[in-house]
């Protein structure tokens, strides 16, 4: 479900005209929709009613604090990968004790902090991070709890940087040496054993692969067990795709609660879910305004004041985002390449799409932004990131303001020698 509809002609977030929010906050801005986002998160809490489970939105998608501090509220945990994101859950109000730490590259400061917080525990990745864990533990004087990442070499059929459960990839340690791992990490005197994490890719839109990779962890599990290992957490990862174009008809998490349920409740665990594109995606949106309009080589362009530094996806994966105009018309079809003003030829938005011939001043709605938009924004080319905003109801706030060019530089020092 989604709160992005049209009345009459006109594009509303809930129950405010996106023409409303723009003159007040500017163009380009991100929008998102507060009962969006509550009900995408309760659609995983009903799904997975009944089985002892920990949400743990995954803050790489979108890690705003206000939309953090609404899934704190709601009861969510988080997944985090950086001891940023763990500041955010903090700040945010999310229990230590629900949030989950996973990521390649841990810094010695970032898992001290995670220890000190008393974070419910570590995805690790490789032996080198468990004995690192291990010997900063020893210094604090704490057990740190882990989970270890096992790669079940399950392919996701998904795009190939965003696909994670291969052999061939960097995450994760090759199933059919977890055990030596978990043999390995039971012996150290500073870390407790508690779990087993997977996570095979993201956008995946079929539930197939996750029963595949989940029959191969709970074997584990059972392995684990005959050996005296006990697991408790279940952690199973996120990835669970959303329909980008609006036509598809995808799984929704009743559909992965279904078919994984049967899988595990026979068994004793707490399940662990890591769900972010798949709340945050289609809670947010990004607008953005047509300057100008130009014809080259058959071609024609529309160029609008967002640009990849915005909303870097299309650019980096090729990834298909729905364009619509904020104030319908019954303008003739165009086939156009929507592209924005940085210095780039990957600077676009959508290449050879119809749409409804856009003018010089038009607001156009690029769908489906609120998961991996401001999260990977930048100030490529000197550009100020843009305003974020969260609509409830009748209402909108400004949740994070638009940068000034005089941001760019606040973190920057001058050399003596050079003033």
């Amino acid at each position: 479900m989604n709160c992005f509809n049209y009345k009459k002609s006109e594009l509303y977030a809930e129950n405010v005209p996106v023409k409303k929010i723009v003159e007040a906050a500017g163009s380009p801005v991100y929008i998102y929709s507060h009962d969006t986002l509550v009900n995408h998160y309760k659609a995983y809490e009903e799904a997975f009613d009944g089985y002892p489970n920990v949400i743990c939105f995954a803050l790489k998608a979108n890690s705003n604090p206000a939309i953090l501090r609404l899934l704190a509220k709601s009861g969510s945990g988080a997944d985090v990968v950086s001891g940023g994101e763990l500041f955010f859950a903090l700040k945010a109000g999310i229990p230590a004790k629900k949030i989950v730490y996973a990521g390649v590259g841990k810094t010695e400061k970032e898992i001290a902090y995670a220890l000190k917080s008393g974070i419910l525990m570590f995805n690790i990745e490789s032996s080198d991070e468990l004995t690192a864990i291990d010997r900063i533990a020893g210094k604090l004087g704490v057990k740190a709890p882990i989970a270890l990442r096992v790669n079940p070499d399950i392919n996701a059929s998904t795009h190939p940087y965003i696909s994670t459960g291969l052999k061939k990839h960097k995450f994760g340690i090759p199933i059919h040496e977890a055990v030596e791992y978990y043999t390995l990490a039971d012996k150290l005197r500073n870390i407790k054993v508690i779990g087993i994490h997977k996570h095979i890719g993201s956008q995946i839109t079929r539930i197939t692969p996750f029963v595949d990779a989940l029959k191969k962890v709970l074997a584990l599990a059972q392995e684990l067990k005959s050996r005296g290992i006990e697991i408790k957490y279940l952690d199973m990862g996120g990835g669970l795709g959303i329909p980008y174009n609006m036509e598809e008809d995808l799984p929704q998490p009743k559909d992965l609660a279904k078919a994984i349920l049967p899988l595990i409740k026979l068994h004793d665990f707490t399940l662990i879910i890591e769900p972010g594109r798949s709340i945050v995606g289609n809670a947010g949106m990004l607008v953005t305004k047509v300057l100008y309009l130009k014809k080259h080589h058959k071609k024609e362009f529309v160029i609008v004041d967002a640009g990849m530094n915005d909303l870097i996806r299309p650019s980096l994966y090729d990834a298909y985002h729905h364009i619509q105009h904020v104030a319908k018309n019954n303008r003739p079809l165009a086939l156009v390449d929507v592209v924005g003003p940085i210095c780039e030829s990957g600077d676009f938005f959508a290449k050879g799409r119809k749409i409804n011939a856009p003018r010089a001043g038009d607001l156009l709605a690029v769908m489906s932004a609120g998961a991996y938009g401001f999260s990977m924004s930048s100030n490529y080319n000197g550009r100020p990131r843009v305003a974020e905003v969260l609509v409830k109801g009748n209402k909108f706030f400004v949740i994070r303001e638009r940068e000034t060019y005089k941001d760019l530089i606040k973190e920057t020092k001058m050399p003596e020698f050079l003033k």
